[in-house]
């Protein structure tokens, strides 16, 4: 669907000076596919949106979604899109900028008014479609943004760090609509600093920086991969018999643990004896995800 050739992106000011903002970057998305993309600030994908948007060209390589070039490709289509910072007429209401960007985005005339109340109502706005645009909070703002790009029922989607400022109720509604976007024909991009939230939407995340594609992770569990990392297990009983099974795990303090395993298998093992031996396990969760984890090995620790 979506396909990055040895793209590369270069500015260069007016005094000479050049900056690589992507470099060499080369990467297939497929149809169906939710994509993350993750980095440090500074990292290019910003540029990588722009480029996917048809707002500005690559420097050498190419760009192609769905075979055409990215320009061509949204004038005939239209892309789903979520800025990461909204700027919108504060004397309109929620409503009449839903039906402004209906009207932009080619919605037909008889379809309009019904795609708004969809949308409102999926994103949970309905109280605050006659307010103006600057009483809005940053995070029904935010759901703003996301309704408009739900308008039209397209086969490409890109959401540029879609959970800012929401509460965390919205923020689980959020991941309940990226599922609810999955379908075989439809291709959908996340950036995102939001680590825990790319885990779980994701299928794939691309981590770059300094404009180079540095990794690319697989979400989700390996049972055969190596997964060296920490979890952290809380006990409600037996700590004194988890300490001498465990004599390298780190007190973490309200009765939880750190302790470092090789492999999932491996955690396993230390669950089943720990278990075994009359340990009550009241939790056990990653200290980082597998995304954490890879980020920070692609990144460097000190970022």
């Amino acid at each position: 669907m979506i396909e990055f050739n040895s793209t590369t992106k270069i500015y260069k000011s007016i005094i000479g000076r050049s900056v690589t903002a992507v470099e060499d970057f080369s990467l297939q998305v497929a149809e169906g596919e939710v994509l993350g993309i993750a980095g440090p600030n500074g990292a290019g994908k910003s540029t990588l949106i722009s480029l996917l948007l048809g707002y500005i060209r690559p420097t050498s390589g190419s760009i192609t979604i769905a075979g055409v070039n990215p320009r061509r490709y949204v004038e005939k289509h239209g892309i789903g899109y979520l800025s990461e910072l909204m700027t919108i007429n504060p004397g309109w209401t929620a409503e009449s900028a839903l039906h402004r960007f209906a009207v932009l985005a080619s919605v037909p005339g008889s379809d309009v008014k019904k795609r708004v109340d969809a949308v409102i109502d999926q994103l949970g706005i309905g109280e605050h479609r006659a307010k103006r645009i600057k009483a809005l909070s940053k995070g029904n703002l935010q759901r703003l943004g996301l309704a408009q790009s739900l308008l039209r029922d397209e086969s490409v989607m890109i959401l540029d760090e879609p959970t800012h400022g929401l509460d965390p109720v919205w923020t689980q509604r959020f991941r309940d609509i990226v599922e609810s976007l999955r379908r075989p024909g439809r291709t959908v991009i996340i950036a995102s600093h939001n680590l825990d939230e790319l885990q779980r939407l994701a299928d794939r995340v691309a981590i770059i920086d300094k404009g180079r594609l540095q990794r690319l992770v697989q979400t989700g569990y390996d049972q055969t991969a190596e997964a060296a990392g920490i979890y952290r297990i809380g006990v409600a009983g037996g700590v004194a018999r988890f300490r001498e099974i465990l004599p390298a795990a780190t007190d973490a303090g309200g009765g939880e643990f750190e302790v470092p395993i090789t492999s999932v298998q491996n955690l396993n093992e230390i669950l089943s004896r720990l278990l075994a031996e009359g340990v009550l396990i009241a939790s056990v969760i990653p200290a980082r995800s597998v995304l954490e984890q890879q980020f920070r090995e692609a990144v460097g620790e000190e970022r």
